[in-house]
């Protein structure tokens, strides 16, 4: 099964483009974990064509918020429809188990001790400011505590999440998550 997991930065806010709609900001840098080289590739937003090959042969597209935001802003840029690619959101999953929103931030300490390398609103100041290697770095940092979040959950089936000074836990059902389609079915992204 091939894995993608990934994050997108954006050049803009919501509040700049006058909307909460993701597809109306602009990408930045896109930044992807393939299981099948063990790689972190940046894409900028004129290297997103480079992108589209490996994500047409994906099976499974992994995020956090990625279904709420990332997957609408990078449809906007693809000719196809993203949303035909198997997804799984873990802040979704999260939601759905534990009744809740939460921060990556929040997962990523209560689980692994590790926090975020800065916030998204840095990215665009990076960006406003022509720092490039910066934007790549805070994604792909992203990138790879969500890639060590799924595979965490995947092999106990719970995250954790610290709020104040307590940690506390969520238990997930993590046995459908790597479900092949069997189907037969050739998947077309158009």
């Amino acid at each position: 099964m091939r894995k993608v997991v990934f994050d997108i930065e954006s050049q803009n806010t919501f509040t700049e483009v006058g909307s909460n709609n993701p597809a109306d900001l602009s990408i930045s840098v896109v930044v992807i974990h393939d299981s099948e080289t063990n790689t972190y590739t940046p894409f900028k937003e004129d290297e997103l064509h480079k992108l589209w090959p490996i994500l047409e042969k994906t099976d499974l597209l992994i995020g956090y918020n990625s279904d709420h935001f990332d997957i609408p802003l990078l449809n906007k840029y693809y000719q196809g429809d993203l949303t035909k690619i198997r997804s799984l959101d873990i802040l979704k999953e999260i939601k759905n188990t534990y009744g809740r929103r939460m921060k990556l931030d929040q997962v990523a300490e209560g689980t692994l001790g590790l926090k975020k390398s800065g916030h998204g609103l840095d990215a665009i100041t990076w960006w406003n400011n022509g720092e490039m290697d910066k934007i790549i770095k805070y994604c792909t940092d992203d990138v790879k505590l969500t890639k060590d979040l799924y595979d965490f959950a995947r092999e106990n089936n719970y995250l954790k999440f610290k709020e104040g000074g307590t940690v506390l836990q969520i238990n997930l059902d993590t046995s459908e998550w790597e479900k092949i389609d069997d189907t037969g079915f050739t998947k077309s992204l158009f």
